[in-house]
């Protein structure tokens, strides 16, 4: 994939690009003020993230329940929540991909749950929880999943179609190296540069041997077909072997077309395994489950694949070795089997209501893929009175938007006569993908990565050199310092060390209520 096929693996090159601007004198220079520009927003954003503490003395308080934009839009999650997280994150996302969630904010939180809210007892009853499923929650969750299916499939044929073609022509021109989306020469090719030469190598000289790859890939099924049962009932032996069977085969893809377009469609793959093993299993023998722990299955395996090519393209660009960073990844991956269970338990024990709705931590993909595990078991019985029409309304919008956007993209320059306002217009179409995340969630968070885009929109516009020199330093230190003020604040909640004061906001008719009540 890397020597043979010269796949690019766009953000390994990119890494790898980053990497080797640091060992010139500009490079190395430059690296350094990025440090200290790191350093002095991790610290502003820590510090943030200590001073909104002493406000929240419960889920409803402090700067993150602000209510930027009115009462009114509070109460439909429009406000903005001052996380310097997602503000960072926003400076770090493309503009079309803030301006999507944005869209899909308004059309859901701003437009649809309301309108649906007026058919409350008609449509689904007026008693029911607002965390039920058969309610209002019931069309935010499905709604959202029916919009993710639907762009996962899309790219999943897209990128297999990318993948297939591109291979099948790899082998019908056995005299050439070069596939249709990269115009690289061929390391066997004498006319390659010197840096290639070399890079190729080294690149072979530290070669994992098949054997060893083999063994182990067998090793490590044994060992999960034997624990995994134990640890989920559910999720028989059989489920486990057929998943390792099918896994490197849909590894295999997942890493050549992350080489080809830089899209891992991991969890197109592992809804893939939550439908077939789950409707397998059956409702009656712990299907939901058994779908979900072969979700978990399959993504280690094919997500693992594409992350670790895309390494190893850093690694040939940078004169790594390859066994060398293998052997890092494996211990890695062991620190992680102990590490990521202690900090989930820390959250879990400082936390209230991890992975429900309104909580600090909603965890909405967790809530998503466990509808989607029910969806593929139960089928559509369990939906309230016209979601399933809107599911498929939506699934069926996903697969339109995306194939507007490739189509205009690829042959507006034909259709149209102005083809650079036209290229503008393809590149304004929002992700689906995108759109469909504050479906459930709600818009905070959609608005917190706007303001971050706007930022860096006005940085560039009034400095580009500098703003594209420090963004990216900028945005990872507002990231880092509030995910570092997690820590203290979950030994604090184990502490039972409350905040303080709780910072609420009432309308003036309430206000007046509460001074009544206490006088």
């Amino acid at each position: 994939m890397i020597i043979d096929y010269k796949l690019i693996y766009p953000s390994g090159t990119a890494t790898a690009n980053l990497i080797n601007s640091f060992h010139t004198p500009q490079g190395a220079k430059l690296a350094k003020k990025q440090v200290k520009a790191l350093g002095k927003f991790l610290s502003f954003s820590f510090m943030w993230g200590f001073f909104q503490w002493f406000f929240r003395a419960e889920d409803s308080c402090g700067f993150a329940s602000f209510p930027t934009f009115g009462l009114e839009a509070y109460k439909n999650r429009f406000y903005f929540d001052f996380s310097a997280s997602y503000v960072g994150i926003g400076m770090i996302c493309p503009y079309i991909v803030n301006i999507s969630l944005l869209i899909g904010a308004i059309l859901s939180w701003g437009i649809l749950w309301p309108l649906i809210g007026t058919k409350k007892g008609d449509w689904y009853s007026a008693k029911l929880e607002p965390s039920s499923l058969h309610g209002l929650q019931g069309y935010k969750v499905f709604i959202a999943i029916a919009m993710i299916l639907g762009d996962g499939l899309y790219n999943f044929f897209k990128v297999m179609s990318i993948t297939t073609s591109s291979f099948l022509q790899k082998l019908h021109e056995k005299d050439t190296n070069i596939i249709p989306v990269v115009n690289q020469l061929s390391p066997t090719n004498p006319s390659l540069s010197y840096d290639d030469h070399r890079r190729t190598e080294l690149f072979l000289k530290d070669q994992i041997p098949t054997w060893a790859a083999v063994g182990c890939y067998i090793a490590i099924a044994a060992i999960s077909i034997a624990t995994l049962p134990h640890i989920f009932p559910q999720l028989k032996w059989y489920y486990v072997l057929v998943v390792y069977i099918f896994a490197p085969v849909l590894a295999f893809c997942n890493a050549y077309g992350a080489g080809l377009t830089d899209w891992s469609l991991a969890s197109t793959y592992g809804k893939l395994a939550i439908f077939t093993i789950g409707a397998w299993a059956g409702a009656s023998h712990g299907g939901v489950l058994a779908g979900l722990a072969a979700c978990g299955v399959m993504l280690s395996i094919v997500q693992t694949a594409a992350d670790l090519m895309g390494d190893f393209k850093t690694g040939y660009l940078t004169l790594a070795s390859p066994r060398s960073m293998f052997v890092s990844q494996v211990i890695g991956t062991a620190m992680g089997c102990v590490i990521a269970p202690c900090v989930f338990w820390l959250f879990y024990k400082a936390f209230d209501g991890i992975g429900t709705l309104g909580s600090e931590y909603p965890a909405p993909y967790a809530i998503i893929y466990r509808n989607t595990a029910i969806l593929g078991v139960e089928g559509f019985s369990s939906l309230p009175r016209n979601c399933l029409t809107l599911c498929y309304v939506f699934f069926a919008g996903a697969i339109l938007i995306n194939l507007v956007r490739d189509v205009v993209g690829k042959k507006v320059a034909t259709c149209i006569p102005i083809p650079a306002a036209a290229a503008k217009m393809a590149r304004l179409i929002p992700l689906p993908m995108a759109m469909a995340i504050p479906f459930y969630i709600g818009p905070y968070f959609a608005i917190d990565m706007c303001v971050g885009s706007l930022i860096l929109f006005v940085w560039q516009k009034t400095n580009q050199a500098k703003a594209d020199a420090f963004a990216p330093a900028v945005a990872s230190g507002l990231i880092c310092g509030d995910g570092i003020w997690t820590l203290p604040q979950s030994v604090l909640a184990l502490a039972k060390v409350n905040p303080p004061i709780c910072m609420k906001f009432l309308s003036r008719k309430m206000n007046m209520k509460v001074d009544e009540f206490l006088s």
